[in-house]
């Protein structure tokens, strides 16, 4: 599923790619040959008779053109169609029986053309729903099985409006018409079929827009699969890209479909009341024996639907035992076997493996912090310097010098620990980066993103400060300080481990690469300006008479500092200033000052506005990568499975997890219709005071007769609704 290093370019690059080789072969873009192409298809069916009598339906016209010696039968068009291809795209019934008797030869025909190539007419026939011509397109010998679609207009593409596979069957699975998938499966098409991709009419049916239907449509293609006794069912077949249906509808957050899956592989224990029990089918979907499970997609999907799916039974119930899994204090045997499983279940939480990572880091980068202030140094020598303004006293020690006292030993162990915790980082980073490409593994909030790439840096900086203090290379400071800050930056990212700060750490993220990225762009165009144009009338003056703009970068500095309000206007009225000078100050004031600095704060304040909406499903996406990452480096036997086998218990050769739900729609919905009556009725009493209208009266009080009507006949079932999530349901006035 996760592509390697080499393969993780991004899918637009290679759109693009793709679109400047078809420009330089075709020398015209993608829509600029699709729109010639087809008004020549326009212009062609109207100069071509044939063509011309079958978009018209006149199947005399066609019968006499068949009989004339002239008349090419295998004619095409600019999409490389036949006569019966124009028939039946006009859904011409006559014209395409009259095609059919006349010249049975076009019935198998494919069209020919790059963008149309392997389309017969009853490609055409199924996926414009037309049972009429699908049924006489079969009986007279239509190939149900063997044509492909392989033009280029019928590929999966961004950008594409349609894609419906290969095959016939694949076709009429798009449509939904349950008729012609019959029909076109008794007349012998394999429900087994694959496209160039791999994808099965499943996993084409995940991609359709109409989710209902496909659900449907799924259910007929799995019942008569199911027929054959295949050993491994249709449901479980992967495409190229080793992801099955159930999968790929996890990876697009197709919640529709992935719930549908997923309850017809439930099995019902009870149901008692409101009360029912389930037991959910765990294949696919835990990732304890799957490295290419549903909680894997999900994290590695681009698509902000498929965090959703993380709220679908049984995702969010198995997501929260391993994140909150702990040992209640309820131990009523105390013997060795119960205390061990106690201590696994509760070593094996995600959640306090995360903070207790989190002590172990504030350990290791305190000793760190610790080792960079104590460092070896001593007495500068004299005449160290030259420069009056240099004012070093102290200087770094030599190697031998830095470890002779008790106190340097103790440092020593310190800055070995640091090394070898820089070391253990990067060995386990550097495999994860080329297990699933730098692009996805440093780009993605779930899985870290930026502090990825702030731990590696942190750890290669550590190594080379090691080497510096080897070759006594005297630049280890500026060093120091950049570990240092990136090392305690990082502590951010266990905050993952918190309810209260993960969704916060978010935020910051969103807006330190949304907001403040294009800030900084901004100021610095403002910046290089107006300190350019105040350089070029300062470097004229003596270098002290104005220490702010003494040379350009101090300038750059100064103005940068001005511009966020951290000095004040650095201007010396007791020497001659140019007018020009308060010019370029007031304007540079309310440019970056007043303008930009607000704008700043109007873009995070929207940020975290927009962020807010979606902040706690990116946290949980991150609690589901979090414990991946566990669950990839901790010991096996630290990581129990959760849910039962399914062989212990005369089921299937699964895991599953048990889930009791209750479902009190009909209560909630009764409650709702209750609030809703119970606040109009205040209304029409206030109302009625103050009307001097009797008529109105007896009109409300009809009127809510009709609504108590209503909830009678949703008391007694005499008017079912369909059941939705409490939060989706509304309601609705009529």
């Amino acid at each position: 599923m996760s592509p390697s290093l080499a393969r993780s370019a991004p899918s637009e690059l290679n759109h693009w790619w793709s679109q400047l080789k078809f420009r330089l072969q075709n020398k015209k873009g993608w829509n600029e040959m699709l729109d010639e192409t087809f008004l020549l298809y326009t212009k062609g069916v109207n100069d071509i008779p044939l063509f011309y009598a079958a978009k018209n339906n006149s199947a005399g016209c066609i019968k006499k053109l068949l009989g004339c010696a002239s008349t090419n039968i295998f004619e095409r068009g600019s999409l490389g169609e036949t006569a019966l291809h124009v028939a039946v795209m006009n859904d011409n019934l006559d014209a395409a029986v009259a095609l059919m008797d006349g010249a049975p030869d076009l019935i198998n025909e494919p069209m020919t053309s790059e963008l149309f190539q392997g389309i017969t007419p009853l490609h055409i026939a199924v996926v414009n729903q037309n049972i009429d011509l699908v049924r006489h397109l079969i009986s007279r010998g239509g190939d149900v099985s063997t044509p492909r679609v392989t033009g280029l207009y019928f590929r999966k593409r961004i950008g594409g409006l349609m894609y419906c596979g290969e095959h016939i069957l694949s076709f009429a699975a798009c449509a939904g018409n349950m008729d012609i998938i019959s029909m076109v499966i008794d007349a012998g098409a394999s429900t087994r079929i694959q496209d160039y991709k791999g994808n099965t009419v499943l996993h084409i049916l995940v991609l359709q827009p109409n989710k209902n239907i496909a659900c449907q449509v799924i259910d007929l293609i799995m019942a008569r699969d199911a027929e054959l006794d295949q050993q491994v069912p249709l449901d479980m077949v992967p495409n190229s890209r080793g992801l099955t249906p159930f999968k790929l509808a996890a990876k697009e957050g197709n919640t529709v479909i992935f719930q549908h899956l997923v309850n017809k592989r439930r099995v019902v224990q009870w149901s008692l009341g409101p009360l029912t029990s389930h037991l959910y089918d765990l294949s696919e979907i835990d990732s304890w024996a799957d490295s290419m499970s549903v909680l894997e997609v999900i994290v590695a999907s681009q698509q902000k639907e498929a965090r959703k799916i993380l709220e679908v039974t049984p995702v969010r119930q198995l997501v929260s035992l391993k994140w909150n899994l702990f040992v209640k204090s309820e131990l009523k045997y105390l013997n060795c076997t119960h205390v061990y499983c106690c201590l696994t279940h509760w070593v094996s939480s995600s959640l306090f493996v995360v903070r207790f990572l989190l002590f172990l880091y504030l350990l290791y980068i305190g000793t760190f912090t610790m080792c960079c202030m104590f460092r070896p140094l001593k007495n500068a020598p004299e005449n160290y310097t030259t420069s009056d303004a240099d004012k070093t006293v102290w200087v770094q020690k030599t190697l031998k010098e830095s470890y002779t006292t008790h106190g340097d030993n103790v440092r020593l162990a310190g800055e070995i620990i640091s090394v070898i915790g820089a070391f253990v980082i990067l060995v386990l980073e550097i495999p994860d980066i080329l297990r699933v490409g730098a692009k996805r593994y440093f780009g993605q909030t779930a899985l870290g993103g930026p502090f990825h790439v702030i731990l590696i840096s942190y750890a290669c900086l550590v190594v080379l400060l090691c080497v510096f203090r080897a070759c006594e290379v005297q630049r280890e400071a500026e060093v120091m300080a950049v570990c240092l800050v990136l090392g305690w930056c990082n502590v951010m990212f266990f905050a993952r481990g918190f309810e209260m700060l993960g969704p916060y750490v978010i935020t910051i993220q969103k807006i330190i690469f949304g907001d403040l990225t294009k800030f900084m762009w901004l100021i610095s165009i403002v910046l290089f300006a107006f300190s350019t144009s105040l350089w070029i009338v300062y470097m004229t003056q003596e270098v002290d008479s104005l220490p702010a703009y003494r040379s350009y970068p101090i300038s750059l500095f100064s103005q940068f500092e001005l511009s966020v309000g951290l000095i004040d206007l650095p201007v010396d009225h007791t020497i001659p200033i140019p007018a020009i000078v308060h010019v370029l100050h007031c304007t540079s004031s309310l440019v970056s000052h007043i303008l930009l600095l607000n704008l700043l704060t109007a873009m995070m304040s929207d940020t975290q506005w927009r962020v807010g909406q979606e902040r706690d499903e990116l946290w949980r996406t991150q609690v589901v990568a979090t414990t991946l990452m566990l669950e990839r480096r901790l010991p096996r036997c630290l990581w129990p499975r959760l849910g039962v086998c399914g062989l212990n218990y005369g089921l299937k050769e699964c895991w599953y997890l048990r889930v009791e739900e209750r479902n009190d729609s009909m209560m909630q919905k009764m409650r709702r219709y209750v609030n809703v009556f119970s606040k109009e009725d205040e209304k029409e009493t206030e109302g009625d005071e103050n009307s001097d209208f009797k008529g109105t009266l007896k009109l409300r009080l009809k009127n809510k007769g009709g609504w108590w009507e209503l909830v009678r006949h949703s008391a007694l079932g005499l008017e079912m609704e369909q059941d939705e999530p409490e939060e989706e349901q509304s309601i609705k006035y009529v």
